[in-house]
């Protein structure tokens, strides 16, 4: 049976795309910038399929791109993640490494092409300047604050950045890992392997 099911999903890609993969998701990206020389994103590693099997613990969800200049982070599936993150390296190649116009570029590809549309994904990208959040409804948000977070356990790791930037002199590096533990130890679709990528 699942191997029919199997070969009808190779066939009917587009049809059978979300009831064969359902949605992977569990994800916690957090991102702090406390000046220029300290700015730090983390994620977790877990990857859910459903709402009750974990797939993956290890995965790693943080990239340095374009020079080692920016950093992102993104939540979501996996393989549309990882193809968005490819496509805004190259929208920053094309914009000379400038983040805001290359987001804004990935942005409206994302919202106006046919198959990126369908990538289910939200990332955070950060440089020595700016943090934005990119989302696939063709929405650019640069936050007020220095740190942001998304995903299944986005609200607990972004209230505990939210406590330790404010009430300690933690480095960002420290609050962005502080942050992911609090949220693994409450949200049940993030785990405590933490990846870090810092500039």
């Amino acid at each position: 049976m699942f191997e029919s099911e199997l070969h009808v999903f190779g066939r009917k890609h587009n049809i059978d795309r979300e009831r064969m993969m359902e949605q992977f998701h569990a994800t916690t990206i957090v991102v702090v910038r406390r000046n220029e020389q300290d700015i730090c994103i983390g994620g977790d590693g877990q990857v859910t399929m459903g709402q009750n099997a974990v797939m993956k613990h290890t995965a790693k969800k943080v990239r340095k791109i374009y020079k080692n200049t920016v950093i992102t982070g993104f939540a979501g599936s996996v393989s549309d993640a990882f193809a968005l993150t490819d496509k805004f390296e190259k929208k920053l190649e094309e914009h000379g490494g400038n983040l805001k116009r290359a987001a804004v570029a990935l942005a409206q590809l994302w919202r106006s092409d046919k198959v990126m549309r369908n990538l289910e994904a939200l990332m955070i990208a950060a440089d020595r300047d700016t943090i934005l959040l990119i989302s696939g409804n063709g929405e650019v948000i640069e936050p007020d604050s220095n740190f942001v977070a998304i995903g299944s356990g986005g609200n607990y790791a972004h209230a505990a950045a939210h406590a330790l930037y404010e009430h300690t002199d933690m480095t960002a590096e420290e609050i962005v890992r502080e942050a992911l533990r609090i949220a693994a130890s409450i949200c049940v679709y993030t785990n405590d392997h933490i990846s870090v990528e810092k500039l």
